[in-house]
């Protein structure tokens, strides 16, 4: 195999991956970090107007503790969701992972289909056989039809 230029793959060897995720800024440990940083700031402004005798502030710290804790969660359940495709010999493995949930399909390179799912940005279907996947959801949609290419130039020269 010659050794192609990809934009969004990376070749190792006799594979090639596509790596497709969010860019988050905060890693969830690290969100663990500042949530539990926030509670103690929060909590102990709140206990000290309590303790002067403003009894309420207390009561909405820790509503404002629960509330950030909430939406703190549902960003770091998303955080590490991506998409995974590898092109290993015969076989194009393709992985997605949303809140937690990995699913896996491998398709047989020969009989694999790379198409958008309606126009040049939408999602692009990896299908064969009867089972089909949609990826690109971490490409910016202009950039989806690039990916396609890219997949099939790839499965070509593999």
């Amino acid at each position: 195999m010659s050794n192609p230029v990809f934009t969004f793959a990376k070749v190792s060897g006799q594979s090639i991956d596509w790596r497709l995720q969010k860019n988050c800024s905060l890693a969830p440990a690290q969100l663990g970090w500042i949530y539990l940083s926030l509670c103690c700031v929060s909590l102990l402004i709140g206990t000290f107007f309590w303790l002067q005798g403003a009894v309420f502030v207390l009561g909405f710290a820790w509503l404002e503790v629960m509330v950030v804790g909430l939406a703190f969660f549902m960003y770091a359940r998303h955080a590490a969701d991506g998409e995974w495709i590898s092109i290993e010999g015969s076989r194009i493995v393709v992985e997605c992972e949303t809140a937690g949930r990995r699913q896996r399909a491998e398709f047989d390179r020969q009989w694999v289909r790379i198409e958008p799912i309606a126009d040049d940005r939408s999602l692009i279907e990896v299908s064969g056989r009867g089972r089909s996947v949609a990826v690109g959801r971490f490409v910016r949609p202009e950039h989806r039809l690039i990916l396609a290419q890219e997949i099939r130039r790839a499965l070509r020269q593999a």
